[in-house]
């Protein structure tokens, strides 16, 4: 993989996938742009990059979308372009339904749907404009099966499959491609910085989560999809995998092992 001279802006750039695919993709000769809340984290990123001199921080809230039009046309004035958004920020959940109040639907969809939308279509004119770029959107296998205490998580993450494969076919034609990518369980901070019904962090990490794909391993198969153009991966143990295969062709039996996960 060789991505020299291609600008890359990466949200949720602080931890975990966003960390490591910045650090990946600066020793694939990439230019990038480290985007999240914590600008200190940022530049922690920035100095553990192959190429620090061609790495730019720019700080964002995705929870603000109203002013990220702003943030793009920055983005945008760092290197004269993008050619690649890697939609990675988000947060998860940690609640049973009946539990979790409305206002915490509201921010998981304000932050992993809307906050990516809006940055989604504020860059947009600029890939029409250059007739080329990239969108990738770190979505979940959950954005392909509901599973017990990740109901509005996994509703902000099926809204983006959505979303995404109506813009890939309305764009086309502009030569500018979608990647999604849904991971598995990876062993990264997702599940302490989860909210719960509350709309506090669950802040402990599950077992599942611990046991996952190390986040470095995780990325090499993500930057090879996205060089490759892939339409949607799925990085994840082999019954995640299943279970997204099982949901396609055996819904019921789906439904039924579901049912039966631990939920503790």
């Amino acid at each position: 993989m060789d991505f020299k001279n291609k600008v890359v802006w990466i949200t949720g750039a602080s931890s975990g996938i966003g960390k490591a695919l910045a650090i990946t993709l600066s020793n694939c000769n990439a230019r990038l742009i480290l985007s999240a809340r914590n600008g200190s984290a940022l530049e922690a990123v920035k100095q553990a990059c192959n190429n620090s001199d061609a790495v730019k921080i720019l700080p964002l809230d995705l929870e603000a979308y109203a002013s990220l039009h702003d943030t793009v046309i920055e983005a945008i004035s760092l290197f004269g372009v993008v050619d690649i958004l890697v939609n990675n920020g988000g947060i998860s959940q940690r609640s049973f339904t009946k539990d979790t109040h409305i206002a915490v639907d509201k921010r998981i969809m304000d932050i992993n749907y809307l906050g990516t939308v809006a940055l989604t279509k504020g860059l947009l004119p600029h890939f029409i404009k250059n007739k080329s770029g990239q969108f990738v959107a770190t979505s979940s296998i959950v954005g392909k099966i509901g599973t017990p205490l990740r109901s509005s998580y996994a509703a902000s993450k099926h809204a983006l499959h959505g979303f995404y494969d109506s813009l890939r076919a309305e764009v086309h034609a502009d030569n500018i491609t979608v990647t999604l990518i849904c991971p598995g369980f990876v062993n990264t901070n997702v599940s302490i910085n989860a909210l719960t019904g509350d709309g506090s962090p669950q802040q402990k990490m599950d077992t599942a989560t611990a046991n996952g794909i190390e986040p470095e391993r995780f990325v090499l198969i993500m930057a090879k999809a996205i060089y490759r153009k892939k339409e949607e991966v799925y990085i994840a143990g082999a019954k995640e995998k299943l279970a997204v295969y099982t949901k396609r062709f055996f819904p019921k039996l789906l439904s039924i092992m579901i049912r039966k996960l631990s939920v503790t």
